[in-house]
């Protein structure tokens, strides 16, 4: 291809080369053992080790999964919970119900209390039965369960959404927002035929495994053999339960009395029997019961297992007189030293900001300034005595004087971010947009800024009136919710005196320990909180070793809670007849009050607006309490985040509540109550964020004006303020308009308000000329804590 000119390379020269030449350039294996690394017997350990270390972690991944499985299906463990749920209310749970308990008691009798021990597949097991259109006993339900089983009938497979309806699908979201344990799906109604149950099953499986999670089993549910099946292979499964559940011990009660106690009027010791389930319980820390509160212990008692596994044939059964008469087999009492308090709020000191005694280097410098005050020469006319001499001001004194009310007749920006860095440089200034400077040079004045406005000799009727008109314009503009109206009959710099303006929302400074309200005062903040976290759960798991103070997991026992009004305990002993009553353990600093913040996102089945500050039920994990959230968006590259005065449809936002601190990762679920007649709804759902009453919310305001004349680059604007001293008053503010100028205001025009500003470029007359102002809100103090208790 390439003809004459193509490259021709110089043959090698191995045709005489001998054997021993071609292979000079190889090392012998006698010479490969002489050169040796000196790191090889490094890297060979270091290999060793690693392996050792792999296998020493798979033995302890086996060894924690081999006690898991101890735990759970062992005589030791606490009673299974199976929750039947009807995925429609065409289903007959009692039915089912019964069936189980046939199968697992040993009698047949299907009467068990507290639980159900089967010496035939070797477990206990407590059935619960979902009411169908209740969803607080569902959800209740739902956070104890161990296995979900959601029960479908194929018999109605013609209808329309036959095998799951509006309730079922609503409560099936809810539970993914708290954590599905182990699931299954038990299908009743089949048909006899072999070919028509195994096409029935067919149809219902596919119709529903868009629900339910890859591992969901579906089984049929009808005659004897399937429910022994199934509880064989329920017997065998390996649970998975949310991780939020297994951080704190909890307790499902069976049993729930009171006794009256004397010593405090109004107040009853609550007696909680039942299962200790996840973790240890101690006696020295605090208790929550779901939606009555917190509380300390008094005693612990731990009893005999009423429903154990080792007992004759018919023995599961015990009965009423034996229940009131349990056997106790410790007892253990809390410590004063170790118990922890239950300190809810902080109390604080009203002479905490008093001004002390001034120290002796304060009065030594206050004495140097008066003796260099007397020491200073004035200059006085001839003849002017000394108690004259006292009255004269200086020219040095009475410029800083009028320096300052000059600065104080204006709204002051943060220094080193002022726009403006001088009032009275009024034809130069610089403005920061999107990193870019903007260099704006005042023309000379003309003759229209220095008359008077057309609409001074208007009405305050004619006034609202045009305002009116303008705004209903511009109603069709939804890109700016912010906007206000100036009120006409209290000046603007009264009515926004807690507002101020920035120059960049982003990198401006705000200190977030100005000006804090009196609620600050009351709650609690951490230093570091992801130590502080760090350093309560290692307390819980040295807490947990301490068995002479601790019941362990699996225990049957008797909580003995003190100091519960007795009005909480009735409304308890109502409320265990329709679902269950649910305590768990707090850790370390969990009864104190902070501000928590969570990402939160609007249910869909919620069609109401959710507006900020309205009071709501959070659920976080089994703790339940009375929040009144503010809402926020979620900015990562700034520390201040804009206030939302709805929680909008579709995307996340941040909700700030004063609550009980909680450690995370824990589910949020948000429920409305409009009245006491109407059940409580789910409005949002969401999860906890973050600890930290420093976080910024700003809201902001954007005050708007309309252009009357424009100038080149001027422009004289009305109703954005209505008299000039409000002009003054917000001169430092950069002003924006809604088609992308930027400027200042130079000077009021006339009497009513009317200012003369000066943009980079030319305004148009249908645009808006816009002031962005903020100030920094907090979430409202509750009247209450927790649902169950008096306001």
């Amino acid at each position: 291809m390439g003809g004459a000119r193509a490259q021709v390379n110089k043959a090698h020269k191995t045709r005489f080369a001998s054997k021993s030449s071609r292979n000079v350039h190889k090392v012998s294996s006698k010479d490969k053992s002489r050169i040796a690394k000196p790191d090889r017997n490094l890297t060979k350990g270091a290999r060793a080790a690693r392996l050792q270390r792999n296998k020493m972690i798979r033995e302890q991944k086996r060894d924690a999964l081999l006690k898991e499985k101890r735990a759970s299906s062992g005589s030791n463990s606490p009673p299974r919970v199976i929750v039947l749920f009807g995925l429609s209310g065409s289903v007959d749970l009692s039915a089912l119900e019964q069936d189980l308990l046939k199968l697992l008691s040993a009698d047949g009798t299907g009467v068990v209390y507290p639980a159900v021990a089967s010496s035939e597949y070797k477990l206990r097991a407590t059935v619960l039965k979902a009411p169908h259109g209740d969803l607080l006993a569902c959800m209740e339900m739902a956070k104890v369960a161990d296995l979900i089983a959601f029960v479908t009938s194929a018999s109605s497979s013609s209808e329309e959404d036959c095998y799951i309806d509006a309730f079922g699908s609503h409560c099936l979201s809810i539970f993914r927002a708290l954590g599905l344990p182990s699931t299954a799906v038990l299908i009743r109604d089949l048909p006899s035929e072999l070919k028509k149950k195994n096409d029935s099953k067919k149809v219902c499986t596919s119709s529903l495994a868009s629900e339910f999670p890859e591992d969901c089993k579906f089984y049929p549910a009808d005659t004897k053999d399937d429910l022994h099946k199934f509880l064989w292979l329920f017997k065998e499964q390996r649970f998975s339960v949310p991780h939020w559940r297994n951080q704190r011990p909890y307790l499902m009660a069976q049993k729930v009395d009171m006794v009256a106690d004397n010593s405090i009027s109004g107040k009853c010791t609550l007696l909680l029997s039942g299962y200790i389930r996840a973790r240890s319980l101690s006696v020295n820390q605090l208790v929550h019961i779901t939606g009555a509160g917190d509380f300390q212990l008094s005693k612990i008692e731990l009893l005999k297992d009423p429903c154990s596994l080792n007992v004759r044939k018919g023995g599961d059964l015990m009965e009423s007189d034996d229940m009131n008469e349990a056997q106790v087999i410790s007892c253990l009492t809390p410590d004063p030293m170790k118990q922890e308090p239950l300190l809810v709020e902080n109390v604080p000191d009203p002479l905490a900001g008093e001004q002390t005694w001034p120290t002796e280097a304060e009065m030594a410098e206050a004495e140097r300034n008066q003796e260099e005050r007397k020491l200073k020469r004035k200059t006085l006319p001839k003849g002017t005595s000394e108690y004259q001499a006292a009255w004269i001001v200086e020219d040095s004194d009475a410029d800083v004087s009028e320096s300052e009310n000059e600065e104080d007749d204006g709204m002051v920006l943060d220094e080193g971010e002022n726009a403006f860095n001088s009032q009275g440089r009024m034809d130069e200034f610089e403005l920061d947009d999107d990193q870019a400077s903007l260099a704006l040079v005042s023309d000379e004045e003309t003759e229209i800024h220095s008359m008077m406005m057309d609409g001074e000799n208007l009405t305050r009727e004619q006034m609202e009136e045009e305002i009116r008109k303008i705004k209903e314009a511009h109603a069709e503009d939804e890109e700016f919710p912010d906007e206000v109206d100036t009120p006409l009959d209290v000046p603007a710099r009264k009515r926004f005196a807690k507002y101020r303006g920035l120059k960049s929302f982003r990198t401006s400074s705000w200190d977030p320990k100005e000006s804090l309200p009196q609620e600050y005062a009351r709650i609690f903040a951490f230093d570091n909180f992801n130590r502080t976290q760090k350093h309560v759960l290692s307390r819980t798991r040295e807490m947990e070793q301490n068995l002479d103070e601790c019941i362990p997991a699996g225990s049957y026992a008797r909580l003995h809670i003190r100091e519960v009004p007795i009005g909480v305990a009735n409304k308890l002993n109502l409320v265990t007849k329709t679902m269950p009553v649910i305590l768990c353990g707090l850790m370390q600093h969990e009864s104190k009050i902070s501000v928590l913040h969570f990402s939160l996102k609007k249910h869909d089945s919620y069609i109401a607006p959710i507006k900020a500050k309205e009071e709501m039920i959070f659920n976080l994990g089994f703790r339940q309490f009375v929040a009144r959230p503010i809402f926020s968006s979620d900015s990562f590259n700034a520390d201040k985040q804009k206030l939302e005065r709805f929680l909008h449809p579709g995307r996340f936002s941040v909700a700030s509540v004063y609550a009980p601190i909680s450690f995370p990762p824990l589910p949020l679920i948000a429920l409305k109550i409009k009245d006491d007649a109407t059940p409580a709804t789910v409005a949002a759902i969401g999860s906890l964020r973050s600890i930290d009453p420093d976080r910024i919310i700003l809201k902001k305001i954007i005050l708007t004006g309309y252009p009357q004349r424009v100038s080149k680059q001027k422009a004289t604007v009305r109703y954005m303020f209505h008299n000039p001293e409000d002009v003054r008053w917000f001169k430092p503010v950069e002003v924006w308009s809604k088609c992308g100028r930027r400027g200042r205001i130079k000077e009021p025009v006339g009497t009513h308000g009317a200012m003369k500003c000066i943009l980079n470029g030319v305004l148009q007359q249908h645009d808006t000329l816009c002031m962005s102002l903020f100030k920094r809100t907090y979430p409202r103090w509750p009247e209450k804590w927790f649902p169950m208790t008096d306001a």
